[in-house]
């Protein structure tokens, strides 16, 4: 009879384990399609930030609803879609004028249709201006320079 308690609670403990594991799983692992969704959208942007993205266009091409994907895209980055866009849109515009390019290019080579709105944004999430970022990275290529 103790054989038989000790086989029963072996199976007890296998299938409480098996459903902590599934249990695990669904949270860490959510439904594939979402993260689909998601690194899509990313690689979408990433890809092409120099043109004009919308929501409306971004649930579009991977067919969903823009409502679904803002949770979504919100869920699994911590951000909206367009607070993303315009993060790689400042990442690229500090690559470009580190590359000596002048301010308006940038702002049109990034996306954006007007300098003013640009150097606005820019200074909003760097603390400098665009002509003050590429001053900055010209005053430290002198000082490599000259080291």
């Amino acid at each position: 009879m103790y054989i038989g308690s000790n086989v029963n609670l072996k199976k007890y403990r296998m299938t409480f384990y098996e459903s902590e594991i599934k249990r695990i799983r669904s949270i860490v692992y959510s439904n594939q399609g979402q993260v689909d969704t998601v690194i899509g959208t990313r690689n979408y942007i990433d890809n092409n930030y120099d043109t004009d993205l919308n929501l409306d266009f971004l649930s579009h091409i991977r067919f969903v609803s823009k409502f679904h994907l803002l949770r979504l895209f919100k869920k699994y980055y911590g951000q909206t879609p367009k607070q993303y866009l315009t993060d790689v849109r400042i990442e690229k515009s500090k690559e470009y004028l580190k590359k000596g390019m002048n301010i308006t290019e940038t702002c049109f080579a990034i996306g954006f249709e007007a300098p003013s709105s640009f150097s606005t944004l820019f200074k909003s999430r760097t603390g400098l201006t665009p002509t003050e970022f590429s001053k900055e990275q010209l005053f430290s290529k002198e000082q490599l320079s000259q080291s």
